[in-house]
């Protein structure tokens, strides 16, 4: 088993290793997690016929955060040896003619809800990614319509929704609201930005004494602590803490050992066993992010801080080396934690 030393360290070495990993991800058709609705024999078509944009790293998902993944690395780190084949890789999956296909999918009525939320974040995402980085422009102009359809849907499914899911896994909204407000701030996008932070107060601002028991099985996010991380980006710090001492008032009690420490990873080569040490990863860049916007002397600034560099030494040690259930997706954890995004 091969470790990162330090995740919020990301030296050259190591940047290189995950560039390589991401681009191998992004050319790897099979194996693929198909999860279309299938109506007819005619629907049994290659995932590439309508993803041909993200038709690798084994579902849709995974492939747009790896290309993420890759622009984010690309950007930072442009001398790496992986850069090259990382450019014609873009060059190659992110193309008009591509975007246009994956667009006309998501204009059908099951583009309404596939994906929805994780995917989409990650999409505008990278969609700003890209625009926030000149030498990214070529790629966000060729990936504009598929943006631009999954931005409508993305607003259409806000101004409808009552409820968030609270859950650990890719249906989680708080997570998904998150990434999306970030990208929105970054490219001015003032409606959709206003979208988010208008659902993030109707859906949790009136949060108070969390119940919930984490972590589940298969988890790799946590809701408690996304839920707090979206909140400390649509409050002033003041109101945060108040929020967050209403939101987990028994913090330093036994009952919540199990969010402040890292969790055993018995399984990292498991597709599911894996979403655990995704769980350390995210679970550090909450715990780093409640730290930063407590204000200083706060009662639980100091447990957040430490529980950040616990969760982050954790998840680190199952980034390389466990297989393509866990590479697909853990090294777009690892380097969010490590540079976080849109800088």
């Amino acid at each position: 088993m091969v470790e990162l030393d330090n995740p919020l360290d990301l030296d050259p070495a190591t940047a290189e290793r995950l560039l390589a990993t991401a681009v191998a991800n992004l050319r790897r058709e099979y194996p693929v997690h198909w999860t279309h609705v299938v109506a007819s024999a005619d629907d049994l078509v290659p995932h590439r016929a309508l993803h041909p944009v993200f038709p690798g790293s084994y579902d849709w998902h995974s492939c747009v955060h790896q290309t993420w993944l890759a622009v984010r690395l690309l950007r930072l780190f442009p001398d790496l040896p992986s850069v090259p084949p990382a450019r014609d890789t873009l060059d190659e999956l992110v193309t008009a003619e591509a975007a246009a296909v994956e667009a006309a999918f998501f204009e059908r009525a099951q583009g309404a809800h596939w994906e929805r939320p994780y995917g989409w974040a990650w999409l505008l995402l990278l969609d700003a990614e890209l625009r926030s980085w000149a030498p990214g422009e070529r790629w966000a102009r060729a990936l504009r319509p598929l943006a631009a359809v999954i931005r409508r849907r993305w607003l259409q499914w806000l101004a409808a929704a009552r409820r968030p899911v609270r859950a650990g896994t890719h249906a989680n909204t708080a997570f998904a609201l998150a990434l999306v407000l970030d990208a929105a701030r970054a490219v001015g996008d003032q409606e959709l930005a206003t979208a988010c932070t208008v659902a993030a107060h109707r859906f949790f601002l009136l949060d108070t004494d969390y119940g919930g028991l984490e972590p589940d099985a298969a988890d790799f996010l946590s809701p408690a602590l996304t839920e707090a991380d979206l909140l400390r980006r649509v409050l002033p710090p003041t109101a945060f803490a108040h929020w967050f001492d209403a939101f987990l008032p028994d913090l330093t009690r036994p009952r919540w050992t199990a969010l402040r420490t890292p969790v055993e990873v018995d399984a990292p080569d498991d597709p599911h066993g894996s979403h655990l040490a995704g769980l350390a990863l995210s679970r550090a860049w909450c715990w780093s992010g409640v730290a930063a916007a407590l204000p200083p002397g706060h009662r639980h600034a100091v447990l957040a801080d430490a529980a950040h560099l616990a969760h982050s030494a954790a998840g680190a040690r199952h980034v390389f080396g466990h297989g393509y259930a866990a590479e697909h997706w853990l090294g777009t954890f690892a380097v969010y934690l490590a540079v976080g995004a849109l800088c």
